[in-house]
């Protein structure tokens, strides 16, 4: 089984390409995240299409997040809890094909410091109480998503310039690991502990042709899933492609 997780960076201007990868690659479940449109707007038919059901949390103009599975999904939630008045579509969690799979979008936090950042920490801190929350049930659960958070310096092309980053501040690495301190495992690190991955090249100055990458989409899995992997990685080459997304998929294979 192939879960996946692709920020579209806008689903209107980039569903060919994610119609091309999908038919290329043929993943079971797939996280999106920014498909900057509102919920009954979503191209339904034409994933339909494609061979998958679609769980959407849309948004207009911005933010957004999406599952889309071979099998029918049962909807759990579509916000994050513990903020009643966080009205931005960043998480949506369900049920499919034995799993319980979460899809998120983490706050960028830029410029910091500032209200943005202080809104990142406290969305990182209500999705800390989440997972533990999902960790306690004991079953597979995977969190698949655009995390805006570079772990280590190893996951980017050039640390000292990104020194003022909210993806690299030391808060921001702090509740990622604490996250990860709860017992989840980043899979794309694990199977490649010192490998250079990178699933995100920005538009501007040459990022991609020069490799100045970020590794900020992870799926983190719980001791049950992560007790069923076989591979991770990122699929790179969609970088490449005509109008394509500043981001590549990160996937994980489950036996």
């Amino acid at each position: 089984m192939r879960i996946a997780s692709f920020n579209v960076n806008g689903i209107g201007a980039r569903l060919p390409r994610l119609l091309d990868w999908l038919a290329a690659t043929g993943p079971d479940i797939v996280g999106l995240q920014e498909i900057k449109t509102e919920t009954e707007r979503f191209p339904y038919d034409a994933v339909r299409e494609a061979g998958y059901h679609a769980l959407v949390h849309g948004q207009k103009g911005f933010n957004g997040v999406a599952i889309l599975s071979r099998e029918p999904a049962e909807e759990v939630a579509r916000a994050l809890p513990g903020d009643d008045a966080d009205t931005q579509s960043r998480w949506i969690e369900a049920r499919v094909a034995g799993l319980h799979f979460a899809c998120l979008y983490l706050p960028n936090g830029n410029p910091q410091p500032g209200p943005k950042f202080d809104y990142k920490l406290a969305w990182m801190q209500r999705l800390n109480t989440r997972a533990a929350h999902l960790l306690a049930g004991e079953g597979p659960v995977v969190l698949a998503g655009d995390y805006n958070v570079c772990p280590l310096d190893a996951d980017l092309a050039r640390p000292e310039a990104m020194r003022d980053d909210a993806l690299v501040q030391p808060e921001s690495r702090a509740a990622f690991r604490a996250l990860a301190a709860q017992g989840w495992t980043d899979a794309i690190r694990a199977r490649h502990p010192h490998a250079e991955i990178y699933s995100y090249w920005d538009y501007q100055a040459g990022a991609w042709p020069k490799n100045w990458g970020l590794r900020i989409d992870h799926l983190m899995l719980s001791p049950a899933a992560v007790d069923r992997m076989t591979d991770a990685g990122v699929d790179r080459s969609v970088r490449g492609e005509e109008r394509a997304s500043d981001h590549v998929p990160a996937w994980v294979d489950l036996g």
